[in-house]
């Protein structure tokens, strides 16, 4: 194992702890925003400037390729040459600020959080008060979800959102380090922005979604495989998970997606994903798992207990390689 990888895996580590410990401080982002607010500002920009709807398809498709280049050359650029002036300060940069400039890009606590409160708002506010708190998570209509469909949409984001928005940018970070994991929040903010087959972003943002399709594709996996295991813990069933995964992953819309929404199905007893509404669009859609439609707030709380499991071993599969390669040295 190189040196450069020995450092970017203690970064990653350093860097989930450091997440897991505060999070993202609310003070901070109200005073600077945050990396995906100022990579989301530039992105609009360039769809401004770039996306004229007078265009062709073929040339609008070619200005959102000019658009991505330009938004992965300048997070590469900047969170370089972030690199290079951290290492130089000694053990303090690489070792304190780094990980610290590096968990701005894990979302283990906010995601947590999130989730939670869509448990607790349904418990103390019904209804009402789920759909108030799930539709800060997800993009569906909230008025055509009831109290069953609240809790499998909380527990769907908790699933896809652990694999883009933690084992992801993890798992870039530890292969190229700081840049290499704001590359991918580069690529995925791009996705999430203008990835949409809409009227307007169907050409300009082709490339952003392919590229997010194709970053997205070992996390997934990957993510799945820790529910896998995680679930040979209490009330949950591996069994279930692997049986899920195997047979409903890839039958889900996205190729990505159903990965982490199928072990979590599975694993839970649940039924997840299937038909949803966006807007007043109905969107058609495999079912991953073969459980129980009617999710509970309960389910959350098991949903939630699960991820916490797999976060532990997320982070020993991070862990386990650099103990290896410093007990060798």
């Amino acid at each position: 194992m190189t040196m450069a990888f020995e450092t970017n895996l203690a970064i990653l580590l350093l860097a989930l702890a450091v997440e897991a410990a505060v999070g993202y401080p609310a003070r901070l982002y109200a005073a600077v925003g945050h990396p995906v607010t100022w990579m989301g500002a530039l992105i609009a920009r360039l769809d401004g400037a770039l996306n004229d709807p007078a265009d062709s398809f073929t040339r609008r498709r070619l200005a959102g390729v000019a658009a991505l280049v330009v938004l992965l050359l300048a997070t590469t650029a900047i969170t370089a040459a972030l690199t290079a002036v951290l290492n130089s300060a000694g053990w303090i940069g690489t070792f304190i600020l780094l990980p610290v400039v590096a968990s701005s890009l894990l979302a283990q606590r906010s995601l947590h959080e999130h989730v939670a409160r869509v448990r607790d708002d349904l418990r103390s506010g019904g209804l009402a008060g789920g759909r108030e708190a799930v539709s800060m998570i997800v993009g569906r209509n909230p008025a055509y979800l009831d109290e069953a469909g609240v809790c499998r949409a909380a527990i769907e984001s908790l699933a896809e959102n652990f694999s883009d928005g933690i084992t992801a940018p993890a798992f870039w970070t530890a292969v190229l380090g700081l840049p290499g994991g704001a590359v991918y929040k580069a690529v995925n903010t791009a996705d999430s922005m203008i990835g949409h087959k809409t009227e307007r972003h169907h050409a300009f943002g082709w490339a952003s979604a392919r590229l997010d399709d194709l970053v997205n594709l070992p996390a997934s996996r990957l993510t799945a495989l820790l529910v896998v295991l995680a679930a040979l813990g209490p009330s949950t069933s591996a069994a279930g998970a692997a049986r899920a995964v195997w047979r409903d992953a890839s039958r889900h819309r996205s190729p990505n997606a159903g990965w982490p929404e199928a072990a979590f199905a599975g694993a839970l007893g649940l039924s997840l994903a299937g038909p949803r509404v966006y807007g007043e669009t109905r969107i058609e859609d495999h079912t991953m798992g073969d459980g129980r439609r009617e999710a509970t707030a309960d389910d959350i709380d098991r949903a939630l207990r699960l991820y916490r499991r797999s976060l532990v071993l997320l982070f020993a599969v991070f862990a386990l390689p650099l103990a290896v390669s410093l007990a060798l040295r």
